[in-house]
């Protein structure tokens, strides 16, 4: 395990240098225990480029991952990749002892995340995975309005991640339709959707029920999928899931419980009452366009290096990004074989 004396930088380097690298970049950056110090490209002229770009002239670069993950001046690592790519890279940084980010998804099927999480277990590196809506403020307004009791305990969830017309707006178009490199639509995208519903459900998915379709063939996977979630507690959820046609992006949240009920950026509650006759509004930043300059990353990574230097486990460390993995992995064998899949999943 990278070791890291009190009040060293923490070296990072980072593995893939496509859409989301640079927020990354810039969200190590601003952390003041952190420095970039190498970048891995499969290209040597566009890492070259990224290095202009971000001002990183004592970098070092590498074509080959393998030599940034034996570059001794590396602790942490984030690997932003291509989705195929994760898990024999976050293996390879954690066996070589550094601390990992792993862009999501951590793995394409059951199997690769069994062997991510066992390799970071084994190493005892700390870990972070990368779904960064958790810092979103409009996340964090709503979980306090639920620590507060304002809609009491939710017994309904609903979570759509909405997003059409892939090949006008993502530079990442031509490989993550495929099903070697993209997957398929859970772990591609709408990960952020099922992580949010257990987030603010606050209770363990136990079963789900899903059905999938692909109406446009502009992936070859299934782009609309619609999962039906029952959790521990007994309340049940609802993810819904379209990349493919004419749509704006939509990160749609609606919460139910006894005292009250949220819908986005709008909600009722009983402390309200009678007062409030309608639905009241909060000015907030809904996480409403996939453009990775909007997302939160400065939080995610900001967590994770506290999460070294503390010695304690991050916000969502790879025991966390498993639970909701599985529910992806879940819904999508359910979508397979017509039936209810049981969570959590064998192995």
């Amino acid at each position: 395990m990278a070791e890291v004396q009190a009040g060293r930088t923490l070296g990072v380097g980072i593995i893939g240098l496509g859409w989301v690298a640079g927020e990354h970049i810039k969200a190590y950056q601003q952390n003041p225990h952190c420095a970039v110090v190498a970048l891995a490209s499969h290209s040597r002229e566009h890492a070259e480029a990224i290095q202009r770009q971000y001002d990183l002239p004592d970098a070092r670069l590498y074509t080959d991952y393998q030599q940034l993950l034996r570059d001794p001046r590396v602790d942490v690592v984030s690997i932003c990749s291509k989705n195929h790519e994760h898990v024999p890279q976050s293996i390879a940084a954690a066996q070589a002892g550094k601390h990992v980010l792993i862009e999501k998804p951590v793995a394409l099927d059951l199997a690769g995340l069994r062997q991510v999480e066992r390799a970071i277990k084994q190493a005892g590196v700390k870990s972070q995975v990368g779904f960064e809506l958790h810092w979103s403020p409009y996340f964090q307004s709503v979980h306090r309005m639920m620590d507060a009791g304002f809609f009491g305990p939710l017994f309904y969830a609903e979570c759509d991640y909405f997003s059409g017309n892939w090949e006008k707006w993502y530079p990442g178009y031509s490989w993550v339709k495929t099903k070697e490199e993209g997957g398929s639509a859970l772990p591609a995208a709408a990960c952020h959707a099922v992580d949010a519903i257990r987030q603010f459900m606050r209770s363990e998915a136990v079963e789900v029920f899903a059905y999938a379709g692909n109406f446009t063939r502009v992936m070859e996977w299934d782009p609309t999928v619609l999962t039906v979630v029952r959790f521990a507690n007994g309340a049940i959820g609802k993810v819904g899931c379209v990349l493919e046609g004419n749509l704006k992006y939509q990160f749609n949240l609606r919460l139910h419980g006894p005292k009250g009920t949220l819908v986005n950026d709008r909600f009722r509650t009983e402390y309200l009452d009678p007062g409030l006759e309608g639905w009241a509004q909060f000015p907030t930043v809904l996480p409403d366009t996939p453009e990775v300059t909007h997302h939160p990353f400065p939080g995610e990574i900001d967590d994770l290096v506290d999460a070294i230097l503390g010695d304690r486990e991050a916000l969502v460390n790879i025991e966390e990004g498993v639970r909701t993995h599985e529910l992806m992995f879940a819904a999508e064998q359910s979508a397979r074989e017509g039936r209810p899949v049981t969570l959590p999943l064998p192995g």
